[in-house]
């Protein structure tokens, strides 16, 4: 966390100073009304930054580490899962395996996005960016870009070491690829807006994950991600089917598992048309809510609220005499 912060702190300092430099007035446009050349600087912008941010994750042996150990849970789980999946003969593991490459994409945009946001909120960042004409928008790209780089490392990483380590399930045709891709990145729009827009109104890094994991655990469980759905009561079939991981969860397994595992699926068959509209009707609610809801925070921070969070933080954190 620690690099990805120092380069945030950087980037805002270089992008303020260089759209000064191009003469971008408030609101994003320049002088001479030139916005769609302010839309591509601010996408250039964007890009940059989370490049540069991917690089120093992938130098942070510490965040490394912190998903390799995801990952590392998920195989000891799937890995002592022996028995079939009820009314098939495709094994409990494969079923599990791609219970948890959803789970952990969802986690990815939906519990790791916001904790980052909150504890660069409480660093500063967001009150740079008010500074800082479109940062908004570039901060957002960067972000969806060193979260898309996460999740897809992550997925690449579990699939593989599951092949090798428990047998797991790869894409069995062309089909299989193209499903698990559109899967994945459908599956990323739907909650990486959302977990900016969570991470815009979290109090702080201490209760952001507290606030998060919880509901996050909870529909681990009743989403159909580590065993069958119609195992579990209707009225929980219904609830899990309102959230977007069941339904990632359930497009991963089309991707991955054969074709008879679809008996065991609430409507006997993949349902990849109402994968797509509901992930597609996450990704718009998302965006709807992210962009206002990281402005207003922007908008709310100054310089003495930013102090008086630090001072309660020391104060919180000093030892007693």
């Amino acid at each position: 966390m620690t690099a990805v912060t120092t380069v945030t702190e950087a980037t805002d300092a270089d992008g303020a100073n260089g759209m000064a430099g191009k003469g971008v007035g408030e609101g994003g446009r320049s002088p001479g009304g030139g916005g769609s050349g302010s839309r591509r600087r601010y996408w250039r912008a964007g890009w940059l930054r989370g490049a540069i941010e991917v690089r120093h994750l992938f130098r942070n042996r510490k965040e490394l580490g912190s998903h390799l150990i995801n990952i590392v849970v998920a195989l000891v789980v799937v890995s002592n899962l022996h028995d079939d999946v009820p009314g098939t003969h495709v094994p409990m593991t494969h079923l599990a395996l791609c219970g948890f490459a959803a789970y952990l994409l969802f986690q990815i945009g939906l519990v790791n996005l916001p904790q980052i946001l909150v504890t660069e909120r409480e660093e500063g960042t967001l009150l740079r960016l008010r500074t800082t004409p479109g940062g908004i928008p570039a901060y957002l790209i960067a972000k969806s870009v060193l979260v898309v780089a996460m999740a897809l490392t992550t997925l690449v990483v579990l699939l593989s070491a599951g092949a090798l380590v428990a047998n797991g399930p790869l894409p069995h045709s062309v089909d299989g690829w193209l499903t698990l891709l559109w899967v994945s990145a459908l599956g990323l729009l739907a909650v990486v807006p959302l977990g900016a827009a969570i991470g815009a109104v979290l109090p702080n890094p201490r209760e952001a994950l507290a606030l998060i994991m919880l509901p996050a655990m909870g529909l681990l469980v009743t989403s159909g991600a580590m065993f069958p759905l119609t195992s579990l009561p209707t009225i929980v079939q219904k609830i899990a089917s309102v959230f977007p991981l069941k339904w990632m969860a359930q497009g991963v397994r089309s991707a991955l598992l054969p074709d008879a595992a679809r008996a065991a699926e609430p409507a006997g068959s993949w349902e990849l048309p109402t994968v797509a509209m509901v992930l597609a009707a996450w990704a718009v609610i998302g965006f709807l809510l992210a962009i206002p809801l990281l402005r207003r925070a922007a908008r709310r921070e100054s310089g003495s609220r930013l102090g008086e969070r630090h001072r309660k933080a020391n104060l919180g954190t000093a030892p007693a005499a």
